[in-house]
């Protein structure tokens, strides 16, 4: 057995959450865009409001959102738009 596969790996929890934020994201713009929705005025309107009527059930996209927090989806949503539009 090579060495690596006996280590011990430490994974960090907050890069896990924000890749798991990236991902339900991604799921639930792909459904609103499939059901042809402006997926950035839906996401918006449900993350502003936290009235899941916003998105759509298509492919359980409704239920997948509420899997993560609202507050975490909006800190990663400024995180990333900081990161990428205010680097001088």
């Amino acid at each position: 057995m090579s060495k690596h596969l006996t280590e011990t790996k430490a994974f960090a929890s907050e890069d896990i959450k924000r890749d798991t934020i990236k991902l339900v994201v991604k799921k639930v713009n792909d459904s609103l865009e499939q059901r042809g929705y402006n997926s950035v005025n839906q996401i918006a309107g449900y993350l502003i409001s936290n009235d899941p009527a916003y998105i759509s059930s298509h492919n359980n996209a409704r239920s997948i959102v509420q899997t993560v927090d609202r507050a975490d989806v909006i800190e990663e949503l400024v995180r990333f738009y900081l990161e990428n539009t205010c680097n001088d």
